[in-house]
């Protein structure tokens, strides 16, 4: 599979490169385009496919491999995991935020308008 048709890569856009092929491969995975389990090309490959260093490469994997995106299994490769990382950081920090607005006695609804607010003001 030649990836460089799914992972555009921009040297004038913002941001480092390797976060972009980050990015791209979450969103591919989430797309159902690279489906679990699908073996990703080594990061030489990768390197030489994007015309990309093979240092950039490597982190992105790093960082996929570090989120639990991509999965390293040896001499057999780097594959996308399984199940999707995102369900359980998300159901965690649900959890979270809904115990912390118990605990100041707030409701679901007014728990959300807190929520909304920081989408909208894309506070991290």
């Amino acid at each position: 599979m030649d990836f460089s048709d799914l992972l555009k890569t921009d040297v004038h856009a913002d941001g480092p490169l390797f976060e972009q092929i980050r990015v791209a491969l979450i969103e591919a995975v989430r797309a159902g385009s690279l489906p679990a389990g699908t073996r990703l090309p080594t990061v030489r490959e990768l390197a030489s496919q994007l015309g990309l260093a093979v240092n950039t490469v490597a982190r992105a994997y790093r960082e996929l491999e570090a989120g639990g995106v991509v999965e390293t299994r040896g001499r057999f490769g780097t594959f996308v995991a399984s199940r999707d990382p995102a369900d359980a950081a998300m159901a965690r920090a649900a959890a979270a935020f809904a115990a912390a607005a118990r605990a100041v006695g707030l409701g679901k609804a007014d728990a959300l308008r807190y929520l909304d607010a920081a989408f909208e003001s894309n506070v991290s």
